[in-house]
Formats: structure tokens, sequence, C-alpha cells
């Protein structure tokens, strides 16, 4: 697997090209972040399960993806994967600034000091952070 600066970018981008290519799972790098949405995506009911393989460098998360019907009318759960900070243009939000997605049906995921969590949790918590992704 090619080394990337954006591990987030290129989750999200396996993903897309998973869902679109009517994959059963996709395997991305395993890193402590790449697990923290793999672990927030499956909570969400984006993905049906995920587990981790192999080890060290080798290792990956290898995520069971969701579609909805059978057939030529299989639609993906996973509508848009959306990068929204990025390593040249980082994006914070306090906990009233949080985006919400399609009007709650699609989650934002944020890194915040208590871990990555949902839009929904951090507004629980009453905390703001990174705005890494929204899923919808």
């Amino acid at each position: 697997m090619a080394h990337t600066n954006d591990t987030i970018a290129d989750m999200l981008t396996r993903i897309r090209n998973a869902t679109m290519a009517r994959h059963e799972s996709v395997a991305v790098p395993a890193t402590r972040m790449t697990r923290s949405i793999a672990r927030v995506l499956h909570e969400e009911g984006f993905v049906s399960e995920w587990k981790e393989e192999g080890e060290g460098i080798q290792a990956r998360v290898v995520l069971r993806l969701k579609y909805k019907g059978k057939g030529r009318n299989c639609r993906p759960i996973i509508n848009g994967l959306k990068r929204v900070s990025r390593p040249g243009l980082r994006v914070y939000r306090n906990h009233k600034e949080l985006p919400r997605v399609l009007g709650g049906i699609g989650i934002a995921i944020i890194s915040t000091s208590n871990g990555i969590m949902t839009d929904r949790e951090a507004r629980k918590q009453g905390i703001g952070g990174e705005v890494l992704c929204l899923v919808y």
C-alpha cells in the first residue's frame, strides 16, 4: 500500500470507490485514526462490521459495507463522504458551530479532546473539535 500524508482522505476514497463498485468489504491501512473512524461508522450503522487484520506495518482495518436492496436495486448505505478538515486547511468548530449533516440524517465525525465522535455526541457533551469528515 502506498504511503500517504492524509490517511483519512485515503480511507474515505477507498470506501467511496468500494461502494461505487458494490464491493462487499474494503481494506484500509490501520492507524489509530482509521480504527476510530471505523468504530464510529459501525456504531452509526454505516458499516455492518469492522475488524483488524495483520500486525505491525501490514495491519489493515477491514470494513464490511452495507447496502439496501438486492441485485440491480442495490443501493449503498453510504451515499457520500466528504473530507472537511485537511492537512492544508484544518477546520475547528466549537460545539455550537458543529455542522448538522442533512438535518441529522448524516453525521460529522469530530476529533475532540475526548476522542473521535459524532457531531451529535460532541454537541451533547458540549465540546467542539476538528471536523474530520461528513458521512451521509
